[in-house]
């Protein structure tokens, strides 16, 4: 479940991740303090978790790998959402996963996207076993 806060919602990078793997075509940007990666027309997401867990973020060009990022998820604290202060009339949002310390979290990783939280499920669903 999102969590309001001031600055808009937060959830839990599991979360996050899940809901985002269904939003690859809302993708506008990607980046670290680092490196960016960028959406263009010809171009288009592709995100997956490798067989141990591991969050990868890829940009592809027809068969051709652009960039990639594999997302280290050992300290992440939760995901931050926000309109994009530099696209309200857009109605981008940015999604700020933050990680480190609780007592001084900084932004790992930013996500921007067209759109908000949309279609984000309530609770999980677990699927029972047949006895």
């Amino acid at each position: 479940m999102a969590i309001e806060t001031e600055m808009g919602a937060t959830l839990p990078f599991d979360r996050f991740w899940d809901w985002v793997l269904d939003h690859t075509n809302c993708i506008l940007s990607v980046g670290t303090e680092e490196t960016w990666l960028y959406d263009a027309e010809a171009l288009h997401w592709v995100l997956f978790a490798e067989e141990n867990g591991t969050p990868v973020v890829q940009l592809i060009l027809g068969k051709r790998l652009v960039g990639e990022m594999v997302l280290d998820t050992t300290d992440l604290l939760q995901v931050q959402v926000t309109p994009d202060p530099d696209n309200v009339e857009r109605g981008y949002f940015l999604f700020k996963v933050l990680g480190g310390l609780k007592s001084a979290p900084r932004v790992r990783y930013t996500f921007q996207l067209a759109h908000g939280l949309e279609n984000l499920p309530t609770t999980t669903h677990v699927a029972g076993l047949k006895h």
